[in-house]
């Protein structure tokens, strides 16, 4: 029996330069193919979310604003390329943007990193946000990160200084934050931008402490062991949207295309659309003094549990 009470043989396949089966319904009435996803593993989901026709960042602003004008540097050392900050008009109305980028073709991930911020960067947000709340503009953040570049002349100019700042100054902020995991989201790189009163993930993203290789690496230490088992680690370390929603990590799951965004950038652009002018239009209806108190009350529940 085919999906959704459809009469006809179903074939399993692997679609063009995809690892993900696909399912093939062949209608026995019109003999027309309709395609299905079949069910992900949690490891397909992860390898989605990295795959490099997936919408970024730059998708979503060219896609979604009007009138982007984009804002460099942090005012101490100088602009990271791994965090795009602009302002710009959602629905006619403004509203501060920043979001990370890994980028597509290779000399466009050497130049953003990978998505990979400098401590420059997290301070470039922090400031562009700040001006957000003083003119009481709304911020949208998109998460697309493997995590906070880890080199040392970042430590030196204070890498985990600048994550935590923001993690505190992100709470203090007096306007609406809608945060969008729309790929990867890896420990404090995805976590320094993402204090939000609305965390929102698709549906094949990611979001988690530590990526499943850099955790089979630590467990199994073998690099061939820590590749076979990086499955895993994945499925141990719960990190698909369905997951952190029961957690309480994130507050909604956007769902995407049938196959992934990847298939169809502009359903899942419009997907994240629907689900951000909603929230903006929830969260306008709250007094700063409440969307502080609220943001704050939202994340010291996370993790609380009862022995």
């Amino acid at each position: 029996m085919a999906p959704n009470g459809c009469s006809g043989t179903i074939v399993v396949h692997k679609a063009s330069k995809d690892s993900f089966p696909q399912l093939i319904v062949a209608k026995s009435s019109s003999k027309k193919e309709v395609e299905k996803t079949a069910p992900l593993s949690t490891w397909d989901r992860y390898q989605l979310a990295s795959h490099k026709d997936r919408p970024g960042t730059v998708d979503y602003i060219q896609a979604l604003f009007t009138e982007f004008s984009e804002l460099h540097g942090d005012r101490a050392f100088g602009d990271d390329p791994a965090a795009i900050c602009g302002l710009g008009r959602f629905d006619g109305n403004p509203v501060m943007i920043i979001g990370q980028e890994m980028g597509k073709e290779p000399r466009e991930r050497q130049l953003r990193n990978f998505g990979m911020m400098h401590p420059e960067g997290y301070r470039k947000a922090m400031r562009v946000m700040n001006i957000a709340s003083r003119f009481g503009i709304p911020v949208l953040v998109f998460v697309d990160t493997k995590g906070a570049y880890p080199g040392v002349g970042a430590e030196e100019r204070g890498q985990s200084e600048a994550i935590a700042r923001n993690l505190r100054d992100m709470y203090k902020l007096r306007v609406p934050v809608v945060v969008t995991v729309v790929g990867a989201g890896a420990s404090g790189g995805a976590l320094g931008i993402a204090v939000g009163d609305r965390v929102l993930m698709m549906e094949n993203a990611w979001y988690n402490v530590i990526s499943p290789e850099g955790c089979a690496a630590i467990i199994w230490g073998d690099p061939e062991e820590a590749k076979k088992n990086s499955p895993k680690a994945a499925d141990a370390l719960k990190i698909t949207a369905e997951e952190n929603k029961k957690l309480g990590v994130i507050d909604d799951i956007i769902r995407e295309p049938n196959g992934g965004a990847h298939l169809d950038q502009q359903g899942a652009i419009e997907a994240v659309r629907t689900a951000i002018r909603k929230n903006l239009s929830d969260l306008a209806k709250i007094s700063p003094e409440q969307l502080i108190e609220k943001r704050f009350e939202k994340y010291r529940r996370i993790g609380v549990f009862a022995e």
